[in-house]
């Protein structure tokens, strides 16, 4: 076990995958729904991606993907699987490592939860080629550990007031507290095009006025994509599959693969013209 003492850590030294962490403010907006999905349209552009279920103490990427791991992330922590033994392979082509359920002892983060996590990523960054943490909504101590080991963050919102206005609080914080100069958003369930480049453009307001990084700047918003509200993204869920498989042609699943291009020529493999 390391014996880093920071609570802020930095993304994992080292040339590998490309760690994006994706959060919320608040719960219910379909956050791992998103982090599964987008792992399937990157798998299908032909990167190596696994998916950690850093949400350690109320895990669902199981449920979503319909697995029943009998190793999870707390059986590695506790020396009793190693982590290979761990990672299985979901559909869609990529790779996940799912956190146990009603685990009250990763609800906060020890200097024991908080060492071994670290210890994972920094095992699985040489393995892919990116690694998305599917993170717990909100700014607890544990969320904000696992976004500060991303060098990229993606808040998913909807265009409800009440998600804009928890975006709006964790943004803040990362400002704040991890000096973040930007991060990206994700607006989910949009009812029209045009949407989400609106919320983004009037959450930007909102920062430029109230909050600034470090440098003294506000932190830039910058809005990756929208994902329409579309039947098969409900359909898909009750049935615990994944859009990109089951229903690969209608627009929420197109919209997750021009995410994923996206993400793909601005972050994971950029040129110098492509860069956002």
């Amino acid at each position: 076990m390391s014996n880093n003492n920071s609570t802020t850590s930095t993304t994992p030294a080292g040339a590998g995958a490309k760690v994006l962490a994706i959060t919320s403010g608040k719960g219910g907006v379909g956050k791992t729904f998103v982090s599964a999905n987008l792992a399937a349209a990157l798998a299908k552009r032909g990167h190596r991606v696994l998916v950690l279920d850093a949400d350690l103490g109320l895990a669902n990427l199981d449920v979503v993907l319909n697995l029943h791991p009998k190793i999870t992330l707390h059986d590695v922590f506790t020396g009793k699987a190693t982590l290979d033994e761990a990672i299985i392979k979901a559909p869609g082509g990529f790779s996940v490592l799912l956190a146990g359920s009603g685990m009250v002892e990763y609800s906060r983060l020890t200097p024991e939860v908080r060492d071994e996590f670290l210890q994972v990523v920094r095992s699985l960054v040489p393995r892919y080629d990116v690694l998305l943490l599917d993170t717990g909504a909100g700014i607890s101590d544990v969320v904000l550990f696992s976004v500060s080991l991303a060098s990229e963050v993606l808040v998913v919102a909807t265009p409800e007031p009440t998600s804009l206005t928890d975006a709006y609080a964790a943004i803040k914080v990362l400002a704040t507290q991890q000096k973040r100069q930007h991060v990206r958003l994700i607006i989910n369930q949009t009812a029209r095009p045009g949407d989400g480049r609106a919320i983004t453009t009037q959450l930007q307001q909102v920062l430029d006025r109230f909050v600034t990084t470090g440098t003294g700047r506000s932190v830039r918003l910058i809005h990756v994509g929208d994902i329409p509200a579309d039947l098969a993204v409900r359909e898909a869920v009750m049935r615990r599959q994944l859009l990109l498989v089951n229903t690969p042609g209608c627009p929420a699943a197109l919209a997750m693969s021009e995410l994923a291009r996206k993400l793909d020529e601005t972050v994971i493999t950029p040129t110098e013209f492509s860069k956002a």
